[in-house]
C-alpha cells in the first residue's frame, strides 16, 4: 500500500497535500524526484487544480522546489535549513507548555495521555505514521490550551520539514525514549510543575537533533565522495579553513 492512492473527493486540496507530504516524508518520492502535477493527479484521482495547489503549499514549506515553466522536485535535504526550522519549533513548543501548564484541565490530561497510548501501540505495530499522528495529538493540546495562534502558525509552518527527522527516530529504538519523555512531560503537566515540563519538552524536541546530523551526513556524502574521486580530498577529511 502506498501514500499516492485515490482520496475522498473532500478538502480535495487538503486531502492531496496530506497524501503527498506522507509520500516526501516516508522516501516513497525521495529528494530530487522530478513532480508532475498531471501524473500525481492521475495517481491520486484528482483534477490537477488540488494537485498545485498542495504543491504550492509545500514549496512554501520548502519541501518541494521549483521554476515556473522549468520543473518541480522533491527538494533535497538542506541541513542548515533543518537545524534553523528544529530550533524554532523546539523554542514553540516550550513557550506553549510554559503558557499552557497552569491551564490544563483533567480533559486535556486525558488526551494527552490517550496520545501516547496510541503511540506507544504504533511504535509496538511500527506504524511509523500512526506514531506521527498520534505525536502531533499530544504536543497539539498545550499548544491549543496556550491559545497563541502566532505561536500555533509558526508550529504548523516548520514542522513539516522536520517530518524526516522524526520519521527516522520513530521507526529506531529511540522512539521508546521519546514515549518515556512523554510519560514524564504529562506528569510534570499533571503536577503543575512548569519548570520540569519546560525542560522536559525541550529535551523532546532536542532529541532530534541527532536525527538532523544523520541527514546531514546523508546530504554531505555526496560531495565528499565526488570530492574524492577527483583527487581533492582523503575520505574523511575536513576542508580546511580559510
Amino acid at each position: 500500500m502506498t501514500a499516492l492512492e485515490p482520496v475522498p473527493r473532500r478538502l480535495l486540496r487538503d486531502k492531496a497535500y496530506d497524501a503527498l507530504l506522507e509520500a516526501i516524508v516516508s522516501g516513497e518520492l525521495p529528494p530530487g524526484q522530478k513532480l508532475h502535477d498531471g501524473e500525481l493527479a492521475e495517481r491520486l484521482g484528482l483534477s490537477r487544480a488540488p494537485v498545485r495547489q498542495a504543491l504550492a503549499r509545500l514549496a512554501a514549506e520548502r519541501l518541494v522546489v521549483s521554476k515556473p515553466q522549468s520543473y518541480t522536485r522533491v527538494a533535497p535535504v538542506v541541513a542548515q535549513e533543518i537545524r534553523d526550522a528544529l530550533a524554532v519549533v523546539q523554542a514553540m513548543h516550550a513557550l506553549a507548555v510554559r503558557t499552557a501548564v497552569p491551564a490544563l484541565t483533567a480533559e486535556h490530561l486525558a488526551r494527552m495521555r490517550a496520545a501516547n497510548e496510541a503511540f506507544v501501540r504504533a511504535l509496538d505495530a511500527g506504524d511509523a505514521s500512526a506514531a506521527l499522528a498520534a505525536d502531533d495529538a499530544l504536543h497539539a493540546v498545550p499548544v491549543e490550551v496556550c491559545g497563541n495562534e502566532a505561536l500555533a502558525e509558526t508550529v504548523r509552518r516548520y514542522t513539516p520539514l522536520l517530518r524526516r527527522l522524526e520519521r527516522r527516530r520513530f521507526s529506531s529504538t529511540a522512539a521508546r525514549a521519546s514515549a518515556a519523555r512523554h510519560d514524564a512531560l504529562i506528569d510534570a503537566c499533571a503536577a503543575g510543575d512548569t519548570a520540569t515540563a519546560v525542560a522536559l519538552s525541550g529535551e523532546i524536541w532536542g532529541g532530534l537533533a541527532a536525527e538532523a546530523a544523520a541527514e546531514e551526513a546523508a546530504a554531505r556524502e555526496p560531495a565528499d565522495a565526488a570530492a574524492v574521486r577527483a583527487g581533492r580530498r582523503s575520505p574523511g577529511a575536513r576542508p580546511a579553513n580559510g
